[in-house]
Protein backbone atom coordinates (compact mmCIF):
# COMPACT_ATOMS: atom_id res chain seq x y z
CA UNK A 1 0.00 0.00 0.00
CA UNK A 2 0.96 3.83 -0.63
CA UNK A 3 4.00 2.86 -2.65
CA UNK A 4 4.41 3.37 -5.80
CA UNK A 5 3.16 1.57 -8.53
CA UNK A 6 3.99 0.00 -12.11
CA UNK A 7 2.02 1.17 -14.53
CA UNK A 8 2.62 0.97 -18.36
CA UNK A 9 1.66 4.32 -20.28
CA UNK A 10 2.31 3.32 -23.89
CA UNK A 11 -0.63 3.59 -25.72
CA UNK A 12 -3.73 0.29 -25.07
CA UNK A 13 -4.98 -1.72 -27.50
CA UNK A 14 -8.03 -1.93 -29.64
CA UNK A 15 -11.49 -2.53 -28.24
CA UNK A 16 -11.24 -0.97 -24.99
CA UNK A 17 -14.34 -0.81 -22.99
CA UNK A 18 -14.80 2.97 -22.10
CA UNK A 19 -17.90 5.01 -21.69
CA UNK A 20 -20.90 3.60 -22.70
CA UNK A 21 -18.67 0.28 -23.61
CA UNK A 22 -19.51 -3.13 -21.80
CA UNK A 23 -19.85 -3.21 -18.24
CA UNK A 24 -16.88 -3.92 -15.93
CA UNK A 25 -18.04 -5.66 -13.69
CA UNK A 26 -21.13 -8.34 -13.98
CA UNK A 27 -24.03 -6.82 -11.57
CA UNK A 28 -24.32 -10.22 -9.90
CA UNK A 29 -20.34 -9.49 -8.65
CA UNK A 30 -20.71 -6.20 -7.86
CA UNK A 31 -23.43 -6.85 -5.98
CA UNK A 32 -21.61 -9.64 -4.07
CA UNK A 33 -18.59 -7.53 -3.34
CA UNK A 34 -20.57 -4.90 -1.93
CA UNK A 35 -22.46 -7.07 0.34
CA UNK A 36 -19.12 -8.15 1.32
CA UNK A 37 -17.75 -4.70 2.03
CA UNK A 38 -18.35 -5.01 5.40
CA UNK A 39 -16.57 -7.60 6.18
CA UNK A 40 -13.88 -6.73 3.60
CA UNK A 41 -13.29 -3.73 5.46
CA UNK A 42 -13.06 -5.49 9.04
CA UNK A 43 -11.26 -8.82 8.12
CA UNK A 44 -9.63 -8.16 4.51
CA UNK A 45 -11.12 -9.94 0.70
CA UNK A 46 -9.19 -12.49 1.62
CA UNK A 47 -10.67 -13.79 4.39
CA UNK A 48 -14.44 -12.29 3.13
CA UNK A 49 -14.08 -14.18 -0.25
CA UNK A 50 -13.66 -10.87 -1.97
CA UNK A 51 -11.07 -12.24 -3.65
CA UNK A 52 -11.98 -15.68 -4.53
CA UNK A 53 -15.21 -14.13 -6.06
CA UNK A 54 -12.95 -12.00 -8.72
CA UNK A 55 -10.55 -14.94 -9.42
CA UNK A 56 -13.39 -17.44 -9.77
CA UNK A 57 -15.44 -14.97 -12.12
CA UNK A 58 -12.63 -14.47 -14.50
CA UNK A 59 -12.09 -11.00 -13.18
CA UNK A 60 -8.01 -11.26 -11.82
CA UNK A 61 -7.65 -13.36 -15.01
CA UNK A 62 -8.04 -10.09 -16.59
CA UNK A 63 -4.87 -8.68 -15.42
CA UNK A 64 -3.15 -11.94 -16.58
CA UNK A 65 -1.19 -12.50 -19.90
CA UNK A 66 -3.38 -15.16 -22.19
CA UNK A 67 -0.19 -17.00 -22.73
CA UNK A 68 -0.41 -17.50 -18.40
CA UNK A 69 -3.66 -18.43 -18.16
CA UNK A 70 -5.26 -14.96 -18.27
CA UNK A 71 -7.19 -13.40 -20.88
CA UNK A 72 -5.25 -9.89 -20.63
CA UNK A 73 -7.76 -6.95 -21.19
CA UNK A 74 -6.75 -4.23 -22.29
CA UNK A 75 -5.80 -1.41 -20.49
CA UNK A 76 -9.02 0.54 -20.30
CA UNK A 77 -11.01 -2.76 -19.41
CA UNK A 78 -8.55 -3.03 -16.31
CA UNK A 79 -9.14 0.76 -15.60
CA UNK A 80 -12.99 0.10 -15.60
CA UNK A 81 -12.63 -2.74 -13.65
CA UNK A 82 -10.73 -1.56 -11.03
CA UNK A 83 -12.88 1.36 -10.75
CA UNK A 84 -15.92 -0.09 -10.76
CA UNK A 85 -14.46 -2.69 -8.04
CA UNK A 86 -13.52 0.49 -5.58
CA UNK A 87 -17.47 1.32 -6.15
CA UNK A 88 -18.81 -1.68 -5.15
CA UNK A 89 -15.25 -1.70 -2.04
CA UNK A 90 -12.72 -0.13 -1.66
CA UNK A 91 -10.95 -2.49 0.39
CA UNK A 92 -11.10 -5.04 -2.30
CA UNK A 93 -9.91 -2.78 -4.85
CA UNK A 94 -6.95 -1.42 -3.23
CA UNK A 95 -6.21 -5.30 -2.78
CA UNK A 96 -6.57 -5.78 -6.27
CA UNK A 97 -4.63 -2.84 -7.52
CA UNK A 98 -1.72 -4.19 -5.34
CA UNK A 99 -1.96 -7.56 -6.85
CA UNK A 100 -2.02 -6.56 -10.50
CA UNK A 101 1.26 -4.53 -9.59
CA UNK A 102 3.11 -7.52 -8.52
CA UNK A 103 1.48 -8.98 -11.39
CA UNK A 104 3.06 -6.88 -14.13
CA UNK A 105 5.76 -7.16 -12.47
CA UNK A 106 5.55 -10.59 -13.01
CA UNK A 107 4.55 -10.63 -16.40
CA UNK A 108 8.13 -8.55 -17.43
CA UNK A 109 10.15 -11.93 -16.05
CA UNK A 110 11.26 -14.83 -18.19
CA UNK A 111 9.12 -17.35 -19.50
CA UNK A 112 10.14 -20.44 -16.52
CA UNK A 113 9.39 -17.82 -13.81
CA UNK A 114 5.98 -16.36 -15.79
CA UNK A 115 4.50 -19.39 -16.35
CA UNK A 116 5.28 -21.28 -12.90
CA UNK A 117 3.54 -18.03 -11.01
CA UNK A 118 0.72 -16.71 -12.84
CA UNK A 119 -1.81 -19.38 -13.87
CA UNK A 120 -1.95 -20.03 -10.41
CA UNK A 121 -2.54 -16.47 -9.70
CA UNK A 122 -5.53 -16.06 -12.16
CA UNK A 123 -7.19 -19.36 -10.78
CA UNK A 124 -7.09 -17.75 -7.41
CA UNK A 125 -5.10 -20.48 -6.11
CA UNK A 126 -2.31 -18.64 -4.66
CA UNK A 127 -2.49 -14.73 -4.03
CA UNK A 128 0.42 -12.07 -4.40
CA UNK A 129 0.67 -8.35 -3.48
CA UNK A 130 3.63 -5.71 -4.00
CA UNK A 131 6.19 -4.02 -1.28
CA UNK A 132 8.23 -1.40 -3.31
CA UNK A 133 7.42 2.21 -1.92
CA UNK A 134 11.22 1.75 -0.15
CA UNK A 135 12.36 2.23 -4.04
CA UNK A 136 10.78 5.90 -3.80
CA UNK A 137 11.32 7.10 -0.11
CA UNK A 138 14.08 9.17 0.60
CA UNK A 139 14.05 7.17 4.11
CA UNK A 140 17.65 5.14 5.13
CA UNK A 141 18.95 2.96 7.84
CA UNK A 142 21.82 3.61 9.18
CA UNK A 143 23.34 5.63 6.00
CA UNK A 144 21.68 2.62 3.83
CA UNK A 145 18.86 2.38 1.33
CA UNK A 146 16.10 0.84 3.58
CA UNK A 147 16.17 -2.81 1.22
CA UNK A 148 19.20 -3.81 -0.05
CA UNK A 149 20.32 -7.10 -2.26
CA UNK A 150 23.15 -8.78 -1.81
CA UNK A 151 24.51 -11.73 -4.28
CA UNK A 152 26.45 -14.37 -2.89
CA UNK A 153 27.46 -18.28 -4.53
CA UNK A 154 23.55 -19.18 -3.28
CA UNK A 155 21.68 -16.67 -4.93
CA UNK A 156 20.07 -12.93 -3.66
CA UNK A 157 19.55 -12.28 -0.20
CA UNK A 158 17.73 -9.33 1.05
CA UNK A 159 17.84 -7.16 3.99
CA UNK A 160 15.80 -4.66 5.63
CA UNK A 161 11.91 -4.10 5.49
CA UNK A 162 9.39 -3.28 3.34
CA UNK A 163 7.19 -0.12 4.64
CA UNK A 164 3.78 -0.74 3.55
CA UNK A 165 2.72 -4.12 2.31
CA UNK A 166 -0.76 -4.41 1.43
CA UNK A 167 -2.27 -8.10 2.89
CA UNK A 168 1.05 -9.29 3.85
CA UNK A 169 0.00 -11.55 5.81
CA UNK A 170 -2.84 -13.25 3.03
CA UNK A 171 -0.63 -13.46 0.19
CA UNK A 172 1.81 -16.46 -0.41
CA UNK A 173 4.39 -14.12 -2.31
CA UNK A 174 5.46 -10.70 -1.97
CA UNK A 175 7.19 -9.14 -5.48
CA UNK A 176 9.46 -6.41 -3.84
CA UNK A 177 12.35 -4.26 -4.64
CA UNK A 178 15.68 -3.34 -3.54
CA UNK A 179 18.92 -1.66 -3.69
CA UNK A 180 21.62 -3.14 -5.63
CA UNK A 181 25.75 -2.63 -4.60
CA UNK A 182 26.14 -1.15 -8.15
CA UNK A 183 23.03 1.11 -7.24
CA UNK A 184 20.74 -0.16 -9.42
CA UNK A 185 17.31 -1.72 -8.09
CA UNK A 186 16.09 -5.47 -8.81
CA UNK A 187 12.72 -7.13 -8.05
CA UNK A 188 12.31 -10.42 -6.20
CA UNK A 189 9.68 -12.74 -6.06
CA UNK A 190 10.14 -13.57 -2.28
CA UNK A 191 7.78 -16.10 -0.60
CA UNK A 192 6.00 -14.99 2.40
CA UNK A 193 6.50 -18.16 4.47
CA UNK A 194 10.36 -17.96 3.80
CA UNK A 195 12.89 -18.36 6.49
CA UNK A 196 13.93 -14.47 7.90
CA UNK A 197 10.63 -12.74 6.69
CA UNK A 198 8.85 -11.07 9.51
CA UNK A 199 5.29 -9.66 9.44
CA UNK A 200 4.25 -7.01 11.68
CA UNK A 201 0.87 -7.15 12.81
CA UNK A 202 -1.12 -4.96 10.56
CA UNK A 203 -1.47 -1.42 11.41
CA UNK A 204 -4.68 0.33 13.08
CA UNK A 205 -5.59 3.22 9.99
CA UNK A 206 -8.48 5.78 9.69
CA UNK A 207 -9.48 3.81 6.90
CA UNK A 208 -9.04 0.43 5.16
CA UNK A 209 -7.43 -1.71 8.06
CA UNK A 210 -8.70 -4.08 6.59
CA UNK A 211 -6.25 -4.03 3.59
CA UNK A 212 -3.76 -5.48 6.44
CA UNK A 213 -0.97 -3.03 5.38
CA UNK A 214 1.70 -4.22 7.38
CA UNK A 215 6.02 -3.47 8.03
CA UNK A 216 7.69 -6.47 6.38
CA UNK A 217 11.19 -7.27 7.81
CA UNK A 218 14.01 -9.37 6.13
CA UNK A 219 16.90 -11.14 7.54
CA UNK A 220 18.66 -12.63 4.80
CA UNK A 221 16.01 -13.37 2.94
CA UNK A 222 16.69 -15.99 0.10
CA UNK A 223 14.70 -14.72 -3.08
CA UNK A 224 12.50 -17.29 -5.10
CA UNK A 225 12.98 -15.26 -8.22
CA UNK A 226 14.44 -12.06 -9.57
CA UNK A 227 13.56 -10.35 -12.21
CA UNK A 228 15.32 -7.04 -14.10
CA UNK A 229 13.14 -3.72 -13.87
CA UNK A 230 11.90 -2.99 -17.30
CA UNK A 231 13.81 0.05 -17.52
CA UNK A 232 16.59 1.61 -14.75
CA UNK A 233 15.01 2.89 -11.41
CA UNK A 234 11.63 1.81 -12.76
CA UNK A 235 9.54 2.41 -9.54
CA UNK A 236 7.42 5.41 -9.42
CA UNK A 237 4.56 7.07 -8.30
CA UNK A 238 0.90 8.23 -9.62
CA UNK A 239 -0.12 5.54 -11.94
CA UNK A 240 -3.80 5.68 -13.12
CA UNK A 241 -5.47 2.91 -11.14
CA UNK A 242 -4.83 5.43 -8.20
CA UNK A 243 -7.24 7.76 -10.25
CA UNK A 244 -9.30 5.27 -10.99
CA UNK A 245 -9.95 4.12 -7.46
CA UNK A 246 -10.48 7.67 -6.59
CA UNK A 247 -13.65 7.88 -9.25
CA UNK A 248 -14.56 4.72 -8.43
CA UNK A 249 -15.07 5.80 -4.33
CA UNK A 250 -16.45 9.08 -5.48
CA UNK A 251 -18.81 7.43 -7.60
CA UNK A 252 -20.11 5.32 -4.47
CA UNK A 253 -20.70 8.41 -2.97
CA UNK A 254 -22.71 10.49 -5.77
CA UNK A 255 -24.88 7.81 -5.28
CA UNK A 256 -25.51 8.13 -2.03
CA UNK A 257 -26.22 11.66 -3.05
CA UNK A 258 -28.71 10.45 -6.21
CA UNK A 259 -30.66 8.57 -3.69
CA UNK A 260 -31.51 11.06 -1.16
CA UNK A 261 -32.01 13.53 -4.30
CA UNK A 262 -34.63 10.98 -5.34
CA UNK A 263 -36.80 12.13 -2.28
CA UNK A 264 -35.54 15.40 -2.04
CA UNK A 265 -36.60 17.93 -4.98
CA UNK A 266 -33.68 20.25 -3.80
CA UNK A 267 -31.13 17.81 -4.46
CA UNK A 268 -31.71 16.83 -7.69
CA UNK A 269 -29.19 19.97 -9.51
CA UNK A 270 -26.35 19.00 -6.73
CA UNK A 271 -26.39 15.26 -7.84
CA UNK A 272 -27.26 15.77 -10.91
CA UNK A 273 -23.84 18.22 -11.55
CA UNK A 274 -21.28 15.49 -9.34
CA UNK A 275 -22.95 12.83 -12.15
CA UNK A 276 -21.51 15.16 -14.87
CA UNK A 277 -18.42 16.17 -13.15
CA UNK A 278 -17.47 12.20 -12.59
CA UNK A 279 -18.51 11.67 -16.15
CA UNK A 280 -16.08 14.09 -17.44
CA UNK A 281 -13.45 12.56 -15.20
CA UNK A 282 -14.23 8.81 -16.35
CA UNK A 283 -13.71 10.19 -20.00
CA UNK A 284 -10.45 11.47 -19.32
CA UNK A 285 -9.31 8.43 -17.59
CA UNK A 286 -10.62 6.18 -20.29
CA UNK A 287 -8.97 8.64 -22.99
CA UNK A 288 -5.96 8.37 -20.86
CA UNK A 289 -5.88 4.18 -20.78
CA UNK A 290 -6.61 4.28 -24.55
CA UNK A 291 -3.84 6.95 -25.35
CA UNK A 292 -1.64 7.43 -23.00
CA UNK A 293 -0.60 10.20 -21.01
CA UNK A 294 1.93 12.70 -20.42
CA UNK A 295 3.27 12.87 -16.44
CA UNK A 296 2.04 16.70 -15.53
CA UNK A 297 -1.83 15.78 -17.28
CA UNK A 298 -1.67 12.50 -15.51
CA UNK A 299 -1.11 14.05 -11.96
CA UNK A 300 -3.34 16.85 -12.98
CA UNK A 301 -5.89 14.09 -13.59
CA UNK A 302 -4.95 12.49 -10.23
CA UNK A 303 -5.30 15.77 -8.38
CA UNK A 304 -9.12 16.37 -10.18
CA UNK A 305 -9.64 12.65 -9.16
CA UNK A 306 -8.70 13.14 -5.67
CA UNK A 307 -10.78 16.87 -5.48
CA UNK A 308 -14.09 14.78 -6.45
CA UNK A 309 -13.74 12.25 -4.33
CA UNK A 310 -13.04 14.60 -1.11
CA UNK A 311 -16.19 16.60 -2.28
CA UNK A 312 -18.16 13.94 -3.16
CA UNK A 313 -18.04 11.69 0.22
CA UNK A 314 -18.79 15.49 2.15
CA UNK A 315 -21.71 16.01 0.32
CA UNK A 316 -22.65 12.30 0.89
CA UNK A 317 -22.56 13.30 4.46
CA UNK A 318 -24.34 16.01 4.04
CA UNK A 319 -27.28 15.14 2.17
CA UNK A 320 -27.21 11.90 4.31
CA UNK A 321 -27.91 14.34 7.36
CA UNK A 322 -27.31 12.88 11.38
CA UNK A 323 -27.77 9.75 10.41
CA UNK A 324 -24.46 9.12 7.72
CA UNK A 325 -22.30 10.24 10.50
CA UNK A 326 -23.14 7.13 12.52
CA UNK A 327 -20.55 4.15 12.68
CA UNK A 328 -21.49 1.53 10.40
CA UNK A 329 -23.44 3.95 7.92
CA UNK A 330 -22.41 3.51 4.21
CA UNK A 331 -21.30 7.19 4.82
CA UNK A 332 -19.90 7.45 7.71
CA UNK A 333 -17.00 4.74 5.52
CA UNK A 334 -17.04 6.57 2.77
CA UNK A 335 -16.17 9.60 4.45
CA UNK A 336 -12.86 8.09 5.80
CA UNK A 337 -12.20 6.16 3.03
CA UNK A 338 -12.15 9.42 1.21
CA UNK A 339 -9.20 10.39 2.61
CA UNK A 340 -7.29 7.85 2.45
CA UNK A 341 -6.31 9.63 -1.38
CA UNK A 342 -4.08 12.35 -0.08
CA UNK A 343 -1.58 9.82 1.27
CA UNK A 344 -1.67 7.28 -1.11
CA UNK A 345 0.65 6.87 -3.53
CA UNK A 346 0.51 10.93 -4.02
CA UNK A 347 2.95 12.65 -6.45
CA UNK A 348 4.75 14.99 -4.94
CA UNK A 349 2.39 17.87 -7.35
CA UNK A 350 -0.60 16.67 -6.11
CA UNK A 351 0.56 17.09 -2.78
CA UNK A 352 1.80 20.55 -2.79
CA UNK A 353 -1.15 21.62 -4.55
CA UNK A 354 -3.28 20.10 -2.54
CA UNK A 355 -2.02 21.48 0.42
CA UNK A 356 -1.48 25.73 -1.16
CA UNK A 357 -5.45 25.01 -1.43
CA UNK A 358 -5.97 24.12 2.12
CA UNK A 359 -4.05 26.75 3.16
CA UNK A 360 -5.21 29.36 1.19
CA UNK A 361 -1.93 29.86 -0.55
CA UNK A 362 -1.99 30.33 -4.34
Amino acid sequence: MAGPEIHDESAAGAGSAGSGGPAALPAGVTGELAALAERSAEEGPWASGGMALLAREGMLGRFVPADCGGSAADEPTLIATLEAIATACLTTALAVSQWAAAVRIIATADDPVRKSLLPALARGETFTTVGISQLTTSRQHLGRPVLVAEQSPEGWRLDGLCPWVTGADACDTIVTGAATSDGGQLFFVVPTAAAGIEIDSPLEMLALTGSRTAVVRFKAVAAAHVIEPPERNAARTGGLSTSALALGTARAAVGIVSGEAARREGLQPIAAGLERELAGLEARLQQAARHGIAAADRDTLRGDANDLVLRAAQAALTASKGAGFVKGHPTERLVRESLFFLVWSCPQSVTTARLCELAGVS
